[in-house]
């Protein structure tokens, strides 16, 4: 008869979390924490990504995002048979036809779209009555859309129709009515294919619902007639507007010479797309433009048919911005998880040691390596697997994600989850691979690195090294240069430019764990210099600091390679975020020179006297450069100069407040000593035209004056200038070439441009000195820097990137001040037993929180130290590969951009993170050697020698 097995009657995981039911809470918590984060990073990427394209499209100019199809009815065929292709009739059957035709993922907003027929060549109008500037007629576009009652109310009259007698009727807007004198009922004529007028009766005026909509901004002059110039030396001067025909009378465009063409305008729904959808939009715009969309879209219209867009364009510029941002916030993505995959390592050896006993008891008794790891997996797989999932859950609500974008999340937290499950079996299974009764001291500063321990930092060395190298070279990220044509070609396709170097993003965790080594190797040595001195000393708290801190663990190294990964990473997030707030410094100042500027309405003229003593008057002015500015004034040439003529902007300045705005704006900053005035300025210097005025010049204006005295006729008056001094910009007009006087030395001397600096930081209270400005010349005008420095942030991708960093660099702290304190946890049984010991034999309360400071000391402020000298040099090492270009200016001119963002060592970043280092490991020390007073020693001396 067989005996059947024992049942157990404790089952092991339960046993032991009921056991210690503390540690497994506090070890599921850091876990759902870390699988929180892991989940929210892919699903917060996309969900900014996603708005950034729909932004992309619908901030476009409508003219840029609307996808247009056209076509002409065939020269071949007769006038009859081109109107009929014209007829609302028609145009609505291959509308029909083309829309199923834009394949997925573009989407066709019906609301915004507008099909018909125009001309495209404007037609002049045969009216004398029409105003006629230069003797040239208005040139008229005739437009029939379909839809207008959707887009428009009459402000008189009513809509049009095919006239009775077979005439055209139109429609004007009020702008066009009130600049061409046209009212309900008047008539304009056209010529006609036949030689004859063709008369268009105007039957209404019309209001846009809203001008901002496609329907008016595809063709602006629907609304808004513009004035225009014909080339030439001489150019010629008329008008040119739109007449709104109704979509019976498109057929009789055949009869006219405007060459009428058919036309389906379709604006893209962007309420659908997501950010994984740009690089098929890119593929489906290249196939419409030049491909099988094509070949299909004449199936319908035949050989004529066309497709024309720039959101190719508009695609093409997201994609290289998400690729720029994309790259720079992996870097701090890699920083974050390098610091939680320490702290879960951390944590895992903070379990395996307490539990160091038991295990050796087990092994010793018998129990064979993959059964301890078994019964090891099961229990924290108890705690981790539900963690895990409930972080995914947390994460999934919290950012309000789609569940098709699943994936990502879950390989995250599915990586999380392994490293959970697995650090704890792992490393007790590589402690215990022998038996062993009492272990030896691991004493970090007697403890000699193995040989592969050896090969395993040289590895990682040289990839440190290549991705420095690689990050110098060619920069974090190298996304396409493709952009649109805009000519419906598929030039906007570009390589994809999302892709991320995860070797290069890798470099600052890289370079901090090479430091991290370095320290580790270096770290006896301080510690044996030091006790030496402090074995003279009389009290024995500092020699006993100096030996138990010599006694730490030799894995004392994950945490300092944790604290040195956080502060790295912490001083290149700061670097970054300061980078691009000086960046978007430069791009407000670089348009308006200083806090504000004030200029005339009237284009050049001067200010009037109140406008500045108003100004200088306003709360919160620090400073006022007054600015006299004359542009287009011919340069002469030096001998040797191939002379094709030249102008440039002179530019009167006050030295004095402008050497200080110079370099406050970091533009040309110079000694106000230079353009010392020459005492020759005002009415009395007419006619003395051999004077000699010092002047500061732009390279091309310095280059062409040369370094002799050249004489200049402006309307400030006529002298000779010299160069003194060369500078690539000036607040005044940074982007421009310049010559700088002392306007002092000018003969006619009138201020057009104040430049004005706040307060402190550049308070200044723009809307107010703008309203009084105002009250005091209604014809000036005030920009502010401020809000230029807002216009440079108009997407969310930058937003979202931003608050992406921030989120990591917080993340990165909180997980470093975990990593010091379950270090300090670790020793913290030890520590309490000694201080119980030593208080037997006299060590005092104050005695034992200086030995406990003391002995936390020599390990917290090598990293801290560490920190920040990483932090610089990684800085150092990384500014020339890193572009924040696209991530601080994706609005700015392009002047702005090609002054280029770098990174900047940011004090604060570099020093508060260590010295809060520094401030904790103390701090939680004493508390410690407080809280070991009171409890009282009873329990730590009777336990005996625990080793």
């Amino acid at each position: 008869m067989s005996r059947k097995p024992a049942r157990t009657v404790a089952p092991w995981v339960r046993t032991r979390l009921r056991t210690a039911p503390g540690a497994a809470f506090a070890y599921g918590l850091l876990v759902l924490v870390t699988a929180f984060l892991a989940a929210s990073l892919p699903w917060t990427t996309d969900g900014y990504e996603t708005d950034g394209l729909r932004h992309a499209i619908t901030a476009a100019p409508a003219h840029r995002a609307t996808m247009t199809i056209s076509t002409r009815a065939a020269s071949s065929l007769g006038v009859e048979a081109q109107a009929s292709e014209l007829s609302p009739d028609s145009l609505l059957r291959k509308r029909d036809k083309l829309a199923p035709l834009l394949p997925d993922p573009l989407r066709v907003d019906r609301a915004d779209s507008v099909y018909g027929a125009h001309t495209t060549k404007r037609v002049p109008a045969l009216d004398p009555w029409l105003p006629q500037r230069d003797h040239i007629p208005p040139q008229l576009l005739l437009d029939a859309p379909a839809g207008l009652a959707d887009h428009a109310r009459y402000v008189s009259g009513r809509a049009p129709k095919q006239g009775a007698d077979g005439g055209m009727e139109a429609v004007v807007s009020e702008k066009t009515a009130k600049v061409l004198g046209i009212k309900t009922g008047s008539v304009v004529h056209v010529a006609g294919t036949d030689g004859e007028p063709k008369a268009i009766t105007i039957t209404g005026i019309v209001r846009p619902l809203d001008a901002k909509r496609p329907f008016w901004t595809v063709e602006t002059q629907l609304e808004t007639p513009a004035y225009l110039a014909t080339g030439g030396y001489e150019p010629a001067w008329y008008w040119a507007a739109a007449l709104i025909l109704a979509p019976e009378s498109a057929p009789q465009l055949a009869g006219t010479l405007g060459e009428p063409e058919q036309y389906w305008r379709f604006a893209p729904a962007t309420n659908e797309l997501t950010a994984r959808d740009a690089d098929r939009l890119a593929g489906v715009l290249d196939s419409l433009g030049a491909g099988p969309g094509l070949v299909k879209i004449r199936e319908v219209l035949g050989d004529n048919g066309g497709f024309h867009t720039d959101l190719d364009d508009v695609i093409a510029g997201f994609r290289n911005m998400r690729g720029s941002i994309a790259s720079v916030v992996a870097v701090a993505v890699f920083g974050v998880g390098a610091v939680a995959a320490v702290v879960l390592l951390m944590t895992g050896g903070l379990f395996t040691a307490r539990r160091h006993p038991e295990l050796a008891l087990l092994r010793s008794r018998g129990a064979s390596l993959p059964g301890i790891g078994i019964r090891l997996l099961g229990e924290t797989a108890a705690v981790t697997l539900p963690a895990s999932v409930l972080g995914l859950l947390l994460a999934y609500g919290f950012t309000g994600a789609s569940p098709d974008r699943i994936g990502p999340s879950c390989v995250a937290v599915g990586a999380v989850a392994l490293l959970g499950c697995l650090v704890v079996p792992l490393r007790a299974m590589f402690l215990h691979r022998r038996p062993q009764l009492h272990s030896a001291r691991d004493d970090l500063i007697n403890a000699k690195p193995s040989r592969r321990r050896t090969v395993a930092e040289l590895t990682f060395l040289v990839l440190a090294v290549g991705a420095v190298t690689a990050l110098r070279r060619r920069g974090v990220d190298t996304p396409g240069a493709g952009s649109g044509s805009g000519s419906g070609t598929g030039s906007g396709a570009a390589s994809d430019p999302g892709s991320v170097d995860y070797l290069v993003s890798a470099a600052p965790v890289l370079v901090a764990l090479i430091a991290a080594f370095v320290l580790v190797r270096l770290y006896p040595l301080p510690l044996r210099w030091a006790a030496r001195p402090a074995r003279r000393l009389r009290g024995a708290v500092g020699y006993l600091s100096l030996a138990r801190a010599g006694r730490s663990s030799a894995t004392g190294a994950l945490p300092l390679l944790a604290l040195l990964v956080a502060l790295t990473t912490a001083a290149f997030g700061g670097s970054v975020l300061t980078g691009i707030s000086d960046a978007r410094d430069k791009a407000a100042y670089l348009a308006t020179g200083a806090d504000a500027r004030v200029e005339s309405g009237v284009a050049f003229s001067p200010l009037p006297p109140k406008v500045e003593t108003t100004v200088r008057a306003f709360p919160g002015v620090r400073e006022v450069s007054p600015v006299q500015v004359e542009y287009g004034v011919d340069l002469p040439a030096r001998p040797g100069i191939n002379d094709n003529g030249m102008g440039a902007p002179l530019v009167g300045i006050d030295p004095a407040t402008y050497a200080r705005l110079a370099e406050r704006t970091g533009f040309g900053t110079f000694p106000a000593e230079l353009l010392k005035s020459t005492g020759t300025g005002g009415p009395k210097a007419v006619g003395d035209n051999e004077r000699v005025v010092p002047v500061i010049a732009s390279p091309r204006v310095a280059d062409r004056l040369g370094d002799k005295p050249m004489e200049i006729t402006a309307a400030a008056g006529r002298f000779h200038v010299k160069v003194v001094a060369v500078r690539e910009v000036t607040p005044a007009l940074p982007d421009k070439d310049f010559f700088l006087v002392n306007s002092a030395d000018l003969v006619n001397q009138a201020p057009t441009t104040l430049l004005v600096t706040g307060g402190k930081d550049g308070a200044l209270d723009g809307e107010g000195l703008r309203t009084t400005v105002l009250a005091a010349n209604k014809s000036a005008h005030v920009e502010l820097a401020a809000e230029k420095r807002a216009a440079s942030v108009d997407s969310p991708l930058q937003t979202g990137a931003e608050e992406l960093y921030l989120v990591a660099i917080g993340a990165g702290a909180g997980y470093a001040v975990l990593a010091l304190l379950i270090a300090l946890f670790q020793v913290a049984p030890e520590r309490t037993t000694l201080l119980a010991r030593l208080r037997t034999m006299g060590l005092t309360r104050s005695q034992g929180r200086r030995l406990l400071a003391l002995e936390a000391l020599p390990q917290a402020a090598p990293a801290a130290v560490g920190g920040i000298v990483v932090g610089w040099v990684t800085i150092r090492l990384l500014s020339p590969g890193v572009d924040l270009t696209r991530l601080a200016l994706a609005g700015a001119p392009e002047e702005a951009a090609a002054l280029g963002t770098a990174l900047r060592a940011d004090v604060w970043t570099l020093g508060l993170p260590a010295a809060g280092v520094v401030v904790l490991a103390g701090g939680a020390a004493v508390a410690q050697a407080w809280w070991a007073a009171r409890k009282g020693s009873i329990k730590e001396l009777r336990a005996g020698d625990a080793r």
